[in-house]
C-alpha cells in the first residue's frame, strides 16, 4: 500500500529488484496492465488521443506520424489502442520477457509487421536509437524510476527524437511531494516534482493535461508534452 506523502524520496537498495519481482507476477492481460481496473481502459485511450490530435495539429511542431516508441508497454495496450491507429511503425520497451511473449504471438499479432523492436529492458538501461522517433510515450512507467535516473532516461530521449519530436508523459500525481508504494516498487510524485525533473534533464513543457472520468479514488493522471529546450 502506498505509504504517507513524504517530501523526498531515497529508494531502497532493491528498488528494480523488487519491481520486476512484483509485475512477473501480474497475468498477461489488459486487467493485468490495468491492476484490475479495466474500466479506466476507455476514457484512457479516449483522452490519450485527444491529446495526441492536438499536438499533431500544432503547427510548431511539424510532428510527423512515421513512428512512435511506447514505453513501459507491457502487452501493448497503449500501442495497440491508441499508438498503432496514428503512427506508422511502434516500438515497444518493456522489461516483463513474459508479457513480450503475449504482444508478439498473440495481442499484437495482427499488426506484428508495424512494430519493429521490442526491447526487453527497464527504463532505466534503456538507450533510444538514434533520431528514430516522433513520439516517446511513458504512460504508468516513470513511476518505477528514481530520479536520478529518470533524468538520465530523458536525457537518452533526446537522442531517440527525430526533428521536432515531443516526449509524451502520462502519469498519476500526487497532491504534493512523493508517494511511495513498496508493493509495486513505485513512487508517485507532484506535478511540482514531475515539472522539475523535465527542466533539470532540458525539457520544456508545451502541452499538459489531466485526465477525466476516471473512477474517485484513484490519484489524478496527468499528461504532459515535453520538448528539448
Amino acid at each position: 500500500m502506498p505509504d504517507l506523502r513524504n517530501a523526498s524520496f531515497e529508494p531502497t537498495p532493491t528498488w528494480y529488484e523488487d519491481a520486476d519481482t512484483y509485475w512477473k507476477a501480474v497475468p498477461s492481460s489488459i486487467g493485468g496492465m490495468l491492476g484490475g481496473l479495466d474500466q479506466v481502459h476507455a476514457p484512457d485511450i479516449r483522452d490519450s488521443r485527444a491529446f495526441l490530435a492536438k499536438l499533431r495539429s500544432n503547427p510548431a511542431l511539424c510532428l510527423s506520424a512515421r513512428y512512435a516508441c511506447d514505453c513501459g508497454a507491457g502487452i501493448g495496450r497503449v500501442t495497440k489502442n491508441l499508438l498503432l491507429p496514428l503512427f506508422d511503425n511502434v516500438d515497444l520497451v518493456e522489461q516483463n520477457p513474459d508479457f513480450l511473449h503475449e504482444a508478439r504471438s498473440s495481442f499484437l499479432k495482427q499488426d506484428i509487421q508495424r512494430v519493429p523492436d521490442m526491447f526487453a529492458t527497464g527504463l532505466q538501461l534503456f538507450v533510444p536509437p538514434q533520431s528514430r522517433y516522433n513520439v516517446i510515450w511513458c504512460q504508468w512507467v516513470l513511476s518505477h524510476l528514481t530520479d536520478d535516473d529518470m533524468l538520465a532516461f530523458l536525457g537518452r530521449c533526446r537522442q531517440g527524437l527525430t526533428a521536432g519530436g515531443v516526449v509524451c508523459v502520462k502519469e498519476n500525481v500526487a497532491t504534493e511531494g512523493y508517494v511511495i508504494d513498496s508493493d509495486d516498487s513505485s513512487v508517485t510524485r507532484s506535478p511540482v516534482i514531475f515539472e522539475r525533473l523535465f527542466a533539470s534533464a532540458g525539457y520544456k513543457v508545451i502541452d499538459k493535461q489531466f485526465q477525466t472520468d476516471f473512477p474517485r479514488g484513484l490519484f489524478e493522471v496527468c499528461m504532459w508534452a515535453i520538448v528539448p529546450m
